[in-house]
């Protein structure tokens, strides 16, 4: 029987009839994205799910859905899936990051425009009879520092872009290398340069904990005079009330916002203040990337549904179904080993040495390598995968290398994974024992055995007694409670380390109690996906 696929957002004829091409039964039913019931009704009925934002995958859907093994996003952001969820139903979940970079970084360019010429109020009053002249004065770009956050995908297009308009373009992103930023025509500059230099801020970071509010009151506060501010990125990277603030103030000269902290965005303190130009998450939105991204995610889907390949997959390994059932474990463990030097590593990465060794070595160490890689990047782009963090990491400029090795100790394989950068060299290594977990087994050289807990503190020292009190009494005084406890030590009185899997994270207040004991040189609070 030929598989069946449901397509419940908008998508163009042409997409719709790849799926028909390739011999799979295709519904298109677009009413469906806003309509849960109805679709939770007939979802049990499809192998397959095309959807764009309307559509919403919930637990709901999801439990419905008996015969379902993709869904497929056309487009990047894939809020509107339960990831986690549709995990646990082996349900692999697509989306298409690339399909819209251009379109995106020719939106912050428009935007950056319209706000230097004042563009959007000049059109009004002259469609209002006006003719104010001399009102609208405005501001050339060429000559102008512009100061881009987040140098990836969509913020170097725009770096681009920004050359061509003759602008002095600085940078700051913590994973762009020197190198990678020559090439660019970029300099890489820390964030508080860039907010004293830049006369336009431009935004291309997704949403984390550590670019949350990253343009706080604080740091607009140190921005130069005469800034105007660009976000077509995503909402929640800026306090809106703080900037509004500065441009009532003069201090902020303008600003352009294509997202918002909250959306739909009916009311905001940024809306109705002169100069401050507003759209409605207009990024993707042109004919040719909702056409690209359309055709992009019915190819995907299609490959996986005929011939089982797994493209831009969000939770799942590019790999066979036969490979999975032997190689899922220790897929988890790569992630687990990028992720670890991934948080532990703030200055830019400029290689990765991956070593497997005895029966590590002879799986697909493709998937493996893709994992690693996609463990250490999550840090900064939480929405990489498997198969866009290789790319990523090359447009980075890092070098990615691996080794192979007979089974050289007591373990049947293991993983190692050394990150390089300017400053240092950090490695970590792990197995899977015989029960499927992956285990830490070493750590910048030091043997241990820890198990991978989703929150974990981890701690370097001296040798010397009263370590362990430490930590157990200032974990218990704070209510914290540790699972496990696992330390290591290169030599009696050296270098140390400990690693605590505990049951919730690690609050910013514990940690720092234990930095001011003055007996740690690291502490560090980690999380794994362990789902």
């Amino acid at each position: 029987m030929a598989p069946k696929v449901l397509v419940s957002d908008k998508l163009s004829e042409t997409a719709v009839q790849i799926f028909r091409d390739r011999g799979i039964d295709v519904d298109f039913m677009p009413e469906l994205g806003k309509d849960k019931d109805k679709l939770a009704a007939i979802i049990d009925q499809y192998d397959g799910l095309a959807i764009r934002s309307a559509t919403k995958v919930t637990p709901t859907i999801l439990d419905a859905a008996t015969k379902l093994k993709v869904v497929g996003r056309a487009g990047i952001g894939t809020d509107n899936v339960d990831k986690e969820a549709a995990s646990k139903k082996g349900v692999i979940v697509m989306n298409t990051p690339f399909g819209n970079m251009i379109t995106t970084a020719e939106h912050a360019i428009a935007m950056m425009f319209a706000v230097a010429r004042q563009i959007p109020e000049a059109s009004a009053s002259t469609h209002a009879g006006k003719w104010e002249k001399s009102k609208f004065m405005g501001v050339e770009l060429t000559g102008k520092t512009l100061g881009v956050i987040g140098a990836g995908n969509i913020g170097g297009i725009v770096c681009d872009r920004a050359r061509g308009l003759k602008m002095k373009v600085i940078a700051f992103d913590p994973f762009l290398g020197e190198e990678k930023a020559k090439k660019m025509g970029v300099e890489k500059v820390e964030l508080e340069e860039l907010l004293k230099r830049s006369d336009f801020i431009t935004l291309h970071v997704p949403f984390t904990e550590s670019t949350k509010n990253i343009l706080s009151r604080e740091n607009l506060a140190k921005t130069k005079k005469g800034v105007r501010i660009i976000n077509c990125a995503r909402g929640g990277l800026v306090d809106e009330q703080a900037l509004a603030d500065l441009l009532t103030s003069g201090h902020v000269a303008g600003a352009a916002f294509d997202v918002f902290s909250e959306e739909p965005a009916t009311e905001n303190p940024l809306f109705n203040l002169p100069n401050v130009v507003c759209t409605p998450h207009l990024g993707a939105a042109t004919t040719e990337a909702q056409e690209n991204v359309a055709l992009q995610v019915a190819e995907q889907m299609a490959n996986y549904l005929i011939d089982g390949a797994v493209e831009n997959a969000l939770n799942m390994p590019s790999m066979t179904a036969e490979e999975a059932k032997v190689m899922g474990p220790w897929v988890k463990l790569a992630d687990h080993l990028g992720s670890f030097v991934g948080q532990m590593t703030d200055e830019p990465i400029t290689a990765i040495n991956i070593l497997y060794d005895g029966a590590a070595a002879a799986m697909n160490l493709e998937a493996l390598n893709c994992s690693v890689i996609a463990g250490i990047m999550k840090r900064a782009n939480p929405d990489v995968n498997m198969v866009s963090a290789p790319v990523i990491a090359k447009e980075r400029g890092i070098q990615i290398s691996t080794t192979n090795q007979d089974k050289s100790g007591a373990f049947e394989g293991y993983i190692k994974v050394t990150v390089v950068t300017a400053k240092r060299e950090r490695s970590v290594a792990g197995t899977v024992f015989s029960d499927g977990k992956p285990r830490f087994i070493q750590i910048k050289g030091i043997n241990i055995d820890a198990e991978v807990g989703a929150h974990m503190l981890y701690t370097t020292n001296e040798d010397v007694p009263g370590i362990i009190g430490t930590l157990g009494q200032t974990m218990g005084a704070n209510g914290v409670n540790i699972a496990n406890f696992t330390l290591g030590r290169a030599a009696a009185g050296g270098e140390a380390i400990a690693l605590l899997y505990v049951d919730n994270a690690v609050q910013s207040d514990v940690i720092k109690s234990l930095e001011n004991t003055g007996l740690f040189q690291q502490v560090k609070p980690l999380a794994f996906d362990v789902s």
